[in-house]
Order: structure tokens, then C-alpha cells, then sequence
């Protein structure tokens, strides 16, 4: 077999994410608060980045028109000689040009002082509640208790779930604390006296005879359904009950609407979710019949070069130790110069696509939901010229505050659904109104999802029924079965 040598030319595409490209795509994904996070661990960590007071802001110079680092950007084949020169690496150069990077950065240049009256209403002042573990606490607190009694209370508590409900046995509790299981049964009947009512409860029984009783309801017949006929009052089966117990409908009415008003998760009210407020990233302000889009800066560092690092670069000393601490320096400005940039490309990017988003949806911010377009991210990124991944990453976790609301800006973005007369019309819009027919239906005779699509027919939405069911679940709204009223 004979061996030889070839030369073969071979043209290939091939993706390289630098370093800067990989962090410009990461600012990009972040919401406000990481990038605040973000922002204050990178000027921790590296020495020459430094936060622009609003004094020392007002002072400093007007950008050039165009940076270096942009120079470096559109210049792609220069990248790598020119990356050279900036760390002085190559050809020797101790000199570094330092009217060329970027001392501040800011939505495309534009600048905007809002005024009191522009700004958004707070109506509420959010609080911390406490949680249910410290609300029975401090109940327990003010009780008459003795010592031992109070160490039980507390092992009682801390063996509630988030529902109320009491996990362990009064053995078990026993066992713990090292007392009487008849002692545990007494605390435990105190701590069922707390608020809510139906605290501590070992079952959805013994929860709602609690509340009964709290309420002076507790009768025969509502102790009856309670033992043996929730499932029928689950399925709103009251005739079910009323043959069962042989007694007037009526009657198991009014005690069905006494249980009804019980909580069958006592507990549950102090593990919800907590509110957190939300600081939009964009501002849409109405002036006329035009909208304006303004950048929130507002709490979001500025951020510029040290200027006593470039004092020390500037100075001459040959020393060893001098080298490499110009070597350091160069290369801490030049991550800090990136960071700046990439913040500002993140600011233009973030008003770009805000400023699409306004154009294909101006019907929405004028008349309300029901004009909602049907909008996918490939229109957004044809328009702006973007890859749909981009826009994807800037409308998630980002809200725009608009004269209508709050929303996150991956909220205009919507399926279509075709009407009758050739028109398409964005799914929240037919959420919208199927919202709307229920909350105009009788109570006592709800509408079935049949019904629905009739009604949604007459205004020229043609959806099936499965499309109703799946709507009305993802709205949370019970089915016509649940949402009958009978009194």
C-alpha cells in the first residue's frame, strides 16, 4: 500500500462565541434585579470599575460618537490586531489610549428626568405578614399556660403542614416532649381554640366540626353531612343527601351553605405566596395620541473607569513590579470597558424590541385586551432584525409599565385563532371573552362549554369545545357542574 501526502482547500462555517459574546448573551437573559446583583459582584471584584454619583455624572464629558470598542465591533476582521494593541501585548507598546473607552453608558443616549406625576401610583404599601408558625406562636404567648404546657403548644405547632393540619400523633408529641398523651389531648383542644379556626386539626373532619362550633352552627344535620356526606357535597349532590338523611332539601340547603362558608384549609391563608413589587424595566408614557418609550434607570448603576487607574498608568516606572501591575491593570480595564459596553447593548436592545412590541400592538394600548394582536416572536425579530432567540431572552422577565398596567413583555406575545370573517384574533383575546360570558351567566344556571361556543360564535370566534375546556382550566374557571349555584 503506497502512502502520500495531499493538500486539500476546505470552506466550513463555524460558530465561535467569544468571551465578550457570551457575557453580552448572558446580561441580555437576566432580569433587573440580577443584573443589579450582577453588576455590584463584578465592581467588587474588579478594582477599576467604579459607580457614577449624580454629581460627578453631571460633570463628566459627552461620549464620542463612536467608541473604540464599537470601532472594534464593525471592524471584525480587525478584532484580533486590535485586541492586541488594546493589552499592549505583541509590539512592545506601553501606551494606552484612554479617551477611548466608555466612562458611562445609557439607553442610546437618551436622557429623560420624569416627573412626580408621570411616575406609577403605589395604592398599596406592601407588608410583610407573619407566617402561621408565628401567628400561633404569639397566641400562645399571651394563653395561660404552664411551662410544660407551653413546650407542648410549641410541638404541636411545629407539626402543623401548610394546610393547618396536625401531622403527628398526640402519642408521638408525647414521646417528645416526655409527657402524658391526656396532657398533649388538653393542649391540643387549647391550641384548636386559636385563630383561624380549625387550627391543629388531624382531619378535614375534625377541621370543620371545629369551625361549627366557633360559628354556634354545629346541629345534627350539618354533623351528620360532615361525617358521612362530603363526597356528595363535593359533587354538589344535595338531593343525594337529602334522600339519604330523609330530610327536606331545604333544610340540607341551608346547612350546605353554613359549610360552605368554612375553610377547609385553615392554614393555607399564611403560606400563600408573597407579593413582591415589581419595578418595570420600561416606562410607556401617552402625550398626545403618541406613546413614548422611556428606560427605567432608576436604582441601576452607572458605572465608568477609575480614574486614579489611569494615573498609575500614565505614570513611568520600568520596575519589574511596575509591569506587572500595568499588565493587570490593562486587563482588568479591558473587562470592566466590555461589561460597560455590553450593558449599553443590553439598554438598546431592550428599547428596540419595547418599541416593536408598541408598534404591532398600538389597538391593544388604545382600546384594551379584546384588540390584543396575535403576535409571535419571529414578527418582533424580522422587525428589529434579531435572532427570534434574542428576542426571546429580552421579553423574558422584563415588564413594561403602560397607561393600562403592568406586564411582562412576554405577555404580548399570542397565538392566533381565524374568525369567521377571515380576521385572526390573539388567544388572550378569546381567554377575555370567555371571562366575560361567564361572569355574565346565571348563577343557577351557569353555561355549559357548549354554550360557550354558541356565544363565542355569535361575535365570530369559531373555537370547538375541547378549545373552551382548555381555555376555561387555564383561566381557572370551574366547569358549569361546580359553578352552579343553588341558593
Amino acid at each position: 500500500m503506497a502512502f502520500e501526502l495531499k493538500q486539500n482547500l476546505k470552506l466550513t462555517q463555524q460558530l465561535v462565541m467569544t468571551p465578550q459574546l457570551q457575557q453580552a448573551i448572558k446580561l441580555l437573559q437576566l432580569s433587573r434585579l440580577e443584573l443589579v446583583g450582577m453588576i455590584n459582584q463584578e465592581m467588587e471584584e474588579n478594582p477599576l470599575l467604579e459607580e457614577v454619583v449624580s454629581d460627578d455624572f453631571q460633570e463628566e464629558e459627552p461620549l464620542p460618537e463612536m467608541s473604540e470598542m464599537e470601532t472594534i465591533q464593525r471592524e471584525e476582521g480587525k478584532v484580533i490586531d486590535r485586541t492586541v494593541e488594546l493589552t499592549g501585548e505583541g509590539d512592545g507598546k506601553e501606551e494606552f489610549d484612554w479617551n477611548g473607552y466608555l466612562e458611562d453608558y445609557g439607553p442610546m443616549g437618551l436622557r429623560y428626568d420624569r416627573m412626580d406625576d408621570e411616575a406609577p401610583s403605589w395604592d398599596n404599601v406592601i407588608t410583610v405578614k407573619p407566617t402561621l408558625t408565628e401567628h400561633l406562636i404569639w397566641q400562645l404567648r399571651l394563653s395561660r399556660l404552664t411551662e410544660a404546657e407551653m413546650i407542648i403548644g410549641e410541638q404541636i405547632i411545629g407539626n402543623l403542614d401548610n394546610n393547618g393540619y396536625l401531622v403527628a400523633s398526640v402519642e408521638e408529641i408525647a414521646s417528645q416532649v416526655g409527657r402524658e398523651s391526656e396532657l398533649v389531648e388538653t393542649v391540643l383542644k387549647k391550641v384548636q381554640e386559636f385563630d383561624p379556626p380549625g387550627i391543629a386539626a388531624r382531619d378535614i373532619h375534625e377541621c370543620l366540626f371545629i369551625q361549627a362550633r366557633v360559628l354556634g352552627v354545629l346541629n345534627p344535620l350539618i354533623e351528620a353531612i360532615i361525617n358521612h356526606h362530603l363526597k356528595d357535597l363535593e359533587i354538589k349532590n344535595y338531593s343525594g343527601i337529602s334522600k339519604k338523611l330523609k330530610v327536606p332539601l331545604a333544610d340540607v340547603l341551608r346547612a350546605v351553605l353554613l359549610i360552605s362558608n368554612m375553610d377547609p384549609r385553615p392554614g393555607s391563608i399564611y403560606n400563600e405566596e408573597r407579593i413582591e413589587t415589581i419595578i418595570p424595566d420600561v416606562y410607556l408614557l401617552k402625550t398626545g395620541d403618541e406613546y413614548k418609550i422611556v428606560l427605567n434607570d432608576d436604582g441601576l448603576p452607572r458605572l465608568r473607569i477609575s480614574n486614579f487607574y489611569r494615573e498609575i498608568m500614565g505614570g513611568v516606572s520600568t520596575s519589574p513590579g511596575a509591569e506587572k501591575s500595568k499588565k493587570y491593570i490593562r486587563e482588568r480595564m479591558q473587562s470592566a470597558t466590555w461589561l460597560i459596553k455590553s450593558i449599553q447593548q443590553r439598554q438598546k436592545t431592550i428599547y428596540r424590541v419595547s418599541e416593536s412590541i408598541v408598534k404591532f400592538q398600538r389597538d391593544f394600548f388604545d382600546k384594551g385586551i379584546s384588540y390584543l394582536r396575535p403576535l409571535v416572536l419571529r414578527d418582533i425579530a424580522d422587525d428589529v432584525e434579531m435572532h427570534e432567540s434574542t428576542i426571546s431572552r429580552v421579553v423574558t422577565n422584563k415588564y413594561m409599565h403602560t397607561p393600562r398596567g403592568i406586564f411582562e413583555l412576554k405577555y404580548f406575545f399570542s397565538s392566533k385563532i381565524q374568525k369567521t370573517g377571515g380576521d385572526a384574533v390573539a388567544s388572550k383575546s378569546v381567554k377575555e371573552a370567555i371571562k366575560k360570558i361567564v361572569s355574565g351567566e346565571n348563577p343557577k344556571k351557569p353555561y355549559s362549554d357548549s354554550d360557550i361556543v354558541e356565544l363565542l360564535k355569535k361575535t365570530g370566534i369559531s373555537i370547538a369545545r375541547r378549545t373552551v375546556a382548555k381555555y376555561r382550566e387555564m383561566i381557572g374557571i370551574l366547569p358549569s357542574s361546580k359553578r352552579k349555584k343553588y341558593f
